[in-house]
């Protein structure tokens, strides 16, 4: 039995886990807690956590392979180090494999989270079986992990993936430190950020009047979940946010299917919770801008780990 620890180190939480890998690995605990504090702070407390876990499971860390650490970019996982993630502020130049190796006194490797969760969706989920394929983070922020020619590609110092920072319109939400990013319009804070960005656009237009998201947006409250249920309560003003992001995310898409012409592209996320209201914004781009051939052979899929793809990525992360 091969044990593993996990670290999931998220823009609003992290989760810690014990697994036994394998061609199926199975997570035997897992917790999850917000990340609030100095990354020292989180770090320790990741470490706290791991321990309380192994002492409850009855096993000892001299039997573990290891710590996988999986985060969001961008960061240098041969050196370990997490490189201020626009996610994650005041993360600069964090040294996160040397301090959890001191503290735990087992081996940990760190990857990009898109990279990681790529890695088990390709061993575990709906990339089986295939040779490429991309899959794309789309929570608090957006980014990719390539499989190509059946092996993950990380590029020349770890930042391959990383199209969050493109910019998909000339202005437009902030996301990854640009506005009109495809994170900016194309994550969980993106669809909110178009939300209040947009508020004063429609309110007079009968169409959109008396939309529930106009209060909570004027506040600067409203999330992608508040989105998600007033769209499908029909609510107009959701939907046209529905259409406008998956309308960007599929110009994106048609991106990627041209220059990598992948079997198939997966997403988690607020894309996998609401692929229906997505998808048909999604397929009519890539039908509009992609080369047909190409995208004849690509299919668009929701993340078939779900919720738990961000622990099997974590588990991959130590590979």
């Amino acid at each position: 039995m091969k044990l593993i620890a996990g670290m999931d180190v998220g823009g609003t939480k992290c989760a810690a886990l014990i697994a036994e890998a394998g061609d199926a690995p199975k997570i035997l605990d897992r917790r999850e807690f917000a990340t609030q504090g100095t990354p020292s702070e989180v770090i320790g407390r990741f470490c706290r956590t791991i321990r309380e876990q192994v002492d409850a499971l009855g096993l000892k860390l001299s039997e573990f392979g290891g710590v996988g650490i999986s985060c969001g970019g961008p960061l240098d996982p041969e050196r370990g180090v997490i490189l201020s993630p626009p996610n994650l502020p005041g993360w600069d130049e964090v040294y996160i494999v040397r301090e959890v190796e001191e503290r735990l006194k087992i081996p940990a490797r760190l990857k990009n989270d898109a990279d990681a969760c790529a890695l088990a969706e390709h061993r575990f989920g709906a990339g089986r079986g295939t040779r490429n394929m991309v899959f794309i983070t789309f929570g608090t922020g957006c980014g990719a992990g390539l499989i190509l020619d059946g092996r993950l590609y990380s590029g020349t110092n770890g930042y391959a993936g990383e199209l969050g920072h493109w910019r998909m319109e000339a202005a437009g939400p902030e996301g990854y430190n640009k506005a009109g990013s495809l994170e900016g319009c194309c994550s969980g804070g993106g669809l909110a950020r178009l939300a209040v960005m947009n508020n004063g656009k429609f309110k007079n237009k009968d169409k959109f009047q008396n939309s529930v998201l106009y209060p909570v947006c004027e506040e600067g409250t409203v999330t992608a979940k508040d989105i998600a249920a007033a769209a499908r309560a029909g609510d107009a003003y959701a939907l046209w946010l529905f259409k406008k992001s998956g309308t960007i995310f599929g110009r994106a898409l048609a991106l990627l299917i041209d220059l990598l012409n992948p079997e198939l592209i997966v997403a988690g996320g607020v894309f996998m919770r609401c692929f229906d209201l997505f998808i048909p914004h999604v397929k009519r781009q890539i039908d509009r801008e992609a080369l047909p051939a190409a995208a004849a052979r690509c299919r668009i899929e929701p993340s078939r780990l779900g919720e738990s793809i961000g622990d099997y990525g974590a588990v991959c992360a130590f590979d």
